[in-house]
């Protein structure tokens, strides 16, 4: 029973990182129907700024003194950035195209991702980019189950971070204007809503969801590589069919899932294996359900 709590709170940690990535996939196809196969390097982006950042922190030796406002600014700091960064993709490589095929759309997608991945192995290097390892090093002990400071961290904030975007898709103007535009483009731009400005919103929030993922991810497993992007992005996505495409409810649930899946059958079963479980769920779920396990959303509480 010890061994089963202490793999439930490993899924539920990793689980919190793929629905935070998750989200990105299925907001964007929600809006305008598009799979951002270029997300995941959003996630591995944020990861590098946040690594980058944290070193500057330590070099000017605020680390030391200020641990909580550092890692607060590198959040901060990285989800600016790819945020930034998904709205310029978004511009140049989505926008021409979206009165095109949705193979179009696609095939630009799979280039950008290719492009966006080789950027950074450019920029950063080939050799992984290693995290302070002094953040978050404390721990509480329950016999044997044990439950870091970093874990609580992790949840906590993805937590937090999904009940907002759960309030700000569902409770404020700007969500109900997502929705809009997500059920109706030519109906919601005769109320004044632009539509390209909230697509423009779709994709920074995304992708600043994924940068902090990728924050999370670096923090946990100690370091980030420039191609770290591909394998969660591709979890992240099946979790995001699991749970329904286009549904914000379903890619958290989904994301959950997929990490719980992966960490309980390399505990119990096999290591080896642990990218494979995911997509045998994902697979038998699909063969008797197709849109998902929440459906995919089509009426006006889509994004």
């Amino acid at each position: 029973m010890e061994y089963f709590i202490q793999q439930l709170i490993n899924g539920l940690t990793l689980g919190g990182m793929y629905a935070l990535i998750a989200l990105g996939y299925t907001m964007v196809y929600g809006v305008i129907q598009l799979i951002n196969f270029a997300h995941g390097e959003f996630f591995a982006a944020g990861g590098y700024v946040g690594a980058i950042a944290l070193a500057y922190f330590a070099g000017i030796g605020y680390m030391d003194s200020h641990p909580v406002i550092c890692l607060t600014a590198s959040f901060m700091i990285a989800m600016a950035y790819c945020a930034y960064l998904a709205v310029g993709v978004e511009k140049i490589a989505y926008k021409p195209l979206r009165k095109n095929s949705r193979l179009a759309a696609l095939l630009s997608a799979l280039g950008m991702s290719i492009f966006l991945s080789n950027g950074m192995m450019l920029t950063q290097g080939v050799y992984d980019k290693v995290y302070p390892g002094e953040l978050f090093q404390g721990r509480f002990d329950f016999g044997m189950v044990t439950i870091s400071y970093l874990q609580i961290m992790i949840v906590s904030l993805t937590a937090c971070l999904l009940v907002g975007l759960n309030l700000l898709v569902f409770k404020t103007k700007i969500g109900m204007a997502m929705r809009a535009t997500a059920q109706d483009k030519t109906m919601s731009a005769l109320v004044a809503i632009g539509s390209n400005r909230i697509i423009s919103l779709t994709f920074a929030i995304g992708a600043g969801l994924a940068a902090a993922a990728g924050i999370m991810y670096g923090l946990y497993y100690g370091s980030v590589k420039y191609d770290m992007g591909f394998v969660p992005g591709i979890k992240a996505f099946a979790a995001a069919v699991l749970g329904g495409i286009g549904n914000i409810t379903g890619a958290m649930i989904g994301g959950l899932i997929i990490g719980m899946v992966e960490i309980f059958g390399a505990g119990y079963i096999s290591g080896e294996y642990k990218d494979v479980f995911a997509f045998i769920i994902l697979i038998s779920v699909l063969y008797f359900k197709p849109n998902g396990i929440m459906g995919e959303n089509i009426d006006d509480t889509r994004v």
